[in-house]
């Protein structure tokens, strides 16, 4: 993904809180490789998810007009939980920006309360675990 202006802070660098958008973005995009859409488990299944708990380390900046890469790979997947790593390098780069460790819940939607993900995309999700993705 490319850094816009508005991602920057005053001193022209990614503004730490961006790197979250960033990983969300890769991770919707990583359900989406595997065959899901977030707008389709809401009204189909019922189900969202929410970030539970992130955990980052900012190693390098990022500037205006950067391409970045984001890594998304599942750690581990639970019940009702997945586990992901990521992280953020400059495109064609080798050294890391940020990287992080997310939690994700799924949760009904009506209830906000956990609830087990669908057994198919379970196993779909499974068959992932450990495989990096990267987008740009």
């Amino acid at each position: 993904m490319r850094v816009y202006y508005e991602d920057t802070d005053s001193g022209g660098v990614v503004y730490y809180a961006n790197y979250l958008r960033f990983m969300e973005r890769a991770r919707t995009e990583w359900l989406r490789l595997i065959g899901y859409e977030q707008t389709d488990l809401v009204e189909d299944e019922a189900l969202i998810f929410a970030v539970r708990r992130a955990e980052l380390d900012y190693l390098g900046p990022a500037r205006f007009n950067d391409l970045l890469q984001v890594s998304v790979r599942v750690l581990h997947c639970g019940r009702a939980s997945i586990d992901f790593s990521q992280s953020v390098t400059l495109a064609g780069g080798d050294g890391v920006l940020c990287q992080g460790r997310i939690r994700i819940a799924c949760l009904d939607v009506n209830t906000f309360k956990p609830r087990a993900l669908p057994s198919q995309m379970l196993n779909d999700i499974k068959q992932h675990m450990f495989t990096t993705q990267e987008h740009h």
